[in-house]
């Protein structure tokens, strides 16, 4: 193998670029000619590969975002789409990938894998952090410390006026980034979409503490869990109580990376390109890694088979620690 290609698709999330970083500067380390797919399968699918060399990657480890841009192609679902990819991928004799992504990036690796056994590694890089097989994915630490910084100060709003706020943070299916992010912030309430929730007992628990003093009151909900201005007004009526809502949004896909994500970017980077090197022609497609702080690889059928679960620990903690 001397020619390998790397890509980012999906939502982007901050640590993208560190990930692209180390994924050029090992491969050249190791001996390959490396070259980028602008624009995730999109770009697979149209031919927009472009040369990586040393300086293609300075001075972006602290970016957001990614510099090999990203797309949905809803064209790489149709066996016609892959097949246009897999001829871009014969025409420039790349002979390995790196793709940078989440589950749906993943599950694309897995459709091209079948049609064209070419050696394939991911990288986990979302703010969701809802890779099976995997503690951490890039990004989901700075994603954390950026709504951190935002409820901190919702919260001085909420305590001054003795408001109630819902915060809501991303996560449409799966409510990992809400366990943290309500857990660290010392919210009173976590809402998930995997967790079934009762209104009237959540009011009953608001009255309760208001009647021991407590006047303001921080829930943090993930997107998928409901409709925070239905939850608000649900709230407003059994209670009485102004309700607001904040939904924090986009801003925590983007902006630097922080130290952590960083790290695990590099770590994962480099360790995608090593397991590309000693793979053989027609192995099976791996996923790169984090459990027990240990940097590890897997097969990508596991995580295309399993699911990964909330930490049933972590969530009633959040509980105990905001009574």
């Amino acid at each position: 193998m001397e020619r390998i290609a790397v890509m980012t698709s999906g939502g982007d999330a901050p640590g993208m670029n560190a990930c692209i970083r180390a994924v050029v500067r090992s491969a050249i380390y190791y001996g390959f000619k490396v070259f980028g797919v602008r624009r995730g399968y999109a770009g697979l699918i149209g031919g927009e590969i472009i040369p990586m060399e040393l300086r293609s990657v300075s001075g972006i480890i602290n970016l957001g975002g990614t510099i090999l841009k990203t797309a949905r192609c809803e064209e790489f679902r149709t066996k016609e789409g892959r097949e246009k990819a897999i001829k871009v991928i014969k025409d420039n004799n790349i002979e390995g990938l790196v793709v940078i992504g989440g589950d749906g990036s993943f599950t694309a690796a897995g459709q091209l894998y079948e049609q064209y056994k070419i050696p394939i590694v991911g990288i986990p890089v979302t703010i969701d952090n809802d890779v099976c097989g995997t503690d951490y994915t890039v990004g989901f630490d700075t994603a954390i410390n950026t709504a951190l910084e935002a409820i901190d100060k919702i919260r001085d709003t909420a305590f001054s006026h003795e408001r109630i706020f819902i915060i809501e943070v991303m996560g449409r299916k799966r409510g990992f980034l809400a366990l943290e992010v309500g857990l660290a912030s010392g919210s009173e309430i976590v809402l998930l979409p995997e967790v079934k929730y009762d209104l009237d007992v959540i009011c009953e628990s608001i009255l309760h503490n208001r009647e021991k003093g407590k006047t303001s009151y921080i829930i943090i909900m993930a997107e998928g869990a409901g409709n925070s201005f239905a939850i608000a007004d649900q709230i407003k009526k059994c209670t009485g109580f102004e309700v607001k809502v904040s939904i924090i949004g986009y801003i925590q896909r983007g902006g630097s990376p922080t130290a952590r994500s960083r790290k695990i970017a590099s770590l994962f980077g480099i360790h995608a390109v090593q397991v590309l090197k000693d793979m053989q022609e027609s192995s099976n497609p791996k996923i790169v890694g984090i459990r027990e702080e240990k940097i590890i690889d897997y097969d990508l059928e596991y995580m295309l088979k399993n699911e990964k679960k909330i930490d049933k620990e972590l969530y009633e903690l959040a509980q105990i620690l905001a009574i």
